[in-house]
């Protein structure tokens, strides 16, 4: 199958979308519909730059490969790649499949003064991986990584692997598979995303507590910079100094190119637990959740479901939210930790409407059917986003971390603030939360809001609610991301959160590691 030009993930997918769409096309009453831009449609700016003769034989400036390598995945990338602008398309795609390629493009594009976007599955939504040059550069370059995608080494008796960055969630997981262990990271962009770009972003996975970001499974990585390679220790933990894995986690490509990393994995789960529980008010079920993320439970799965949320991913058609759980073990039974995590929601009023599942042995992640309803919902996701752009609504998410102390203001203020936005530029739409993770200090809140799109203005209605929400979430104690990176969409928020010395260092690390500025000029760093 092909991967789709402008969109998520395969072309032809999204005939299977329309109920979805249908259903949300009930708050907007007639939409316009479109098609995008066809391939043999498409004009791309020349080339600033010919390809160099040392890296012709791994190097591609054909104009689809360029148009595939233009934008990530945000909405405004997607609006973008649909009505055919590629105005910032890379001048050449550079496909490396060993190290020693890697460091020939780092020291050809450090000489001719070309920017060096690193990209993995593209599955960026925060403008990482646009191919922009800084005023002092000649020309930008897209270097793929997706050919470095091997697992490379397995300690079984330690649990962990050494794989490399190209590789892509399923491949990762199939490799793995086959030594009877998971790294059990699933971002709903496992599809079409890749172990470095999560490292990079310190994306958010499986586990809804304890194991919520990459970090936590990251031992070591090695990164080839522009002025060398820079190698963690592999090591289980040490107490010498700053650790290293933290400054490569969350660079986003900044300071170089990750190679490979070994990764703490796990034997693959056999035992698991799951329930979805209905409250009828929905701050006794937030109370609920949070008791669970402070009991000690430690659920892999604790994700609530505000009445919106619920409606819109038919889990629930009462105005009931839904608190999703799940526990998982390689070793042992869980059923009596999701027998105290439901006395837990039954002290708030939660009702589990089909009772626990309780399954053991290899294979799916089945539970009851409301939390199977969640679970598809959460994986089709980001197609439906494309059949929203192409029905003519406007959809996308943002998500935050607050204390619990803080979230009822922060909901009340976002929420207020964001339908106000709606009403403004689309007439009127829907917004919707639920937690992708859960501390014992507080929530991760997701947002996700819908409004009738104006065809040609949707990036301006995009911007109006974006800037509305991100100034709500500073003003009621959220940070502007909780796993989906800073890139160039959130640098303004970050800026305000990143303490100025904090972001001097960087900038200080930046200069040392990459003294031309070479590597995805730009991204993330506050003063860049």
């Amino acid at each position: 199958m092909q991967r789709s030009r402008w969109g998520w993930g395969y072309e032809g997918q999204l005939d299977a979308l329309s109920g979805a769409v249908k259903r949300a096309s009930q708050f907007f009453g007639q939409l316009q519909s479109a098609m995008p831009v066809a391939d043999a449609d498409l004009e791309l700016p020349t080339p600033r730059t010919p390809i160099p003769a040392a890296l012709s034989a791994f190097a591609d400036a054909s104009p689809l490969t360029r148009a595939r390598f233009t934008w990530g995945k945000s909405y405004t990338d997607r609006v973008r790649g649909f009505y055919g602008d590629y105005s910032i398309a890379p001048d050449f795609v550079v496909q490396p499949t060993n190290d020693e390629q890697v460091h020939q493009v780092l020291d050809v594009c450090d000489r001719l003064q070309l920017a060096v976007i690193p990209f993995g599955g593209g599955s960026s939504v925060t403008g990482g991986v646009e191919a922009r040059p800084s005023a002092r550069q000649r020309g930008a370059v897209t270097m793929d990584l997706s050919r470095l995608d091997q697992l490379l080494e397995v300690d079984s008796v330690s649990l962990t692997a050494r794989i490399q960055a190209g590789i892509f969630g399923p491949a990762l997981e199939k490799q793995l598979a086959t030594h009877g262990l998971t790294l059990r990271h699933f971002p709903q962009s496992f599809e079409f995303s890749t172990l470095g770009g999560w490292i990079v972003t310190r994306a958010g996975g499986h586990f809804a507590t304890v194991y919520t970001h990459i970090d936590e499974l990251v031992q070591s990585v090695r990164m080839l910079t522009p002025q060398g390679l820079l190698e963690t220790p592999h090591l289980p933990a040490s107490g010498a100094g700053p650790d290293g894995n933290r400054l490569i986690c969350g660079s986003e490509g900044t300071f170089g190119v990750v190679l490979d990393a070994w990764m703490r994995v796990r034997p693959r789960p056999r035992f698991r637990a799951g329930a979805s529980v209905h409250f009828k008010d929905y701050w006794q079920a937030v109370a609920a959740t949070r008791a669970i993320a402070q009991s000690g439970l430690f659920p892999a799965n604790c994700r609530l479901l505000d009445m919106r949320e619920a409606f819109l991913n038919q889990v629930a058609a009462d105005g009931s939210s839904v608190l999703v759980l799940g526990f998982e073990s390689a070793d042992h039974s869980m059923e009596a930790g999701l027998a105290r995590a439901l006395e837990i929601t039954r002290d708030f009023g939660g009702v589990c409407p089909k009772g626990p599942s309780l399954r053991e042995g290899e294979g799916g992640e089945r539970g009851d059917d409301s939390g199977e309803q969640w679970r598809a919902s959460f994986l089709s996701g980001p197609y439906l986003q494309d059949a929203m752009i192409q029905a003519g609504i406007l959809a996308d998410t943002f998500e935050t971390a607050c204390t619990w102390q803080a979230f009822p203001a922060l909901y009340e203020g976002v929420t207020q603030a964001v339908q106000a936005a709606l009403t403004e530029v689309c007439g009127g739409g829907v917004i919707s939360c639920r937690f992708t993770h859960v501390y014992p200090d507080g929530p991760a809140p997701y947002f996700t809001f819908l409004g009738k799109a104006k065809r040609g203005g949707e990036l301006e209605q995009w911007l109006a609610i974006k800037n509305a929400a991100s100034e709500a979430l500073g003003k009621f104690g959220g940070t502007i991301t909780h796993h989906h990176a800073v890139g160039r969409m959130h640098k303004a928020g970050y800026a305000k959160e990143c303490p100025p010395l904090l972001a001097e260092s960087l900038r200080a690390v930046k200069q040392r590691l990459d003294p031309h500025g070479i590597m995805n000029p730009g991204v993330l760093l506050p003063g860049e």
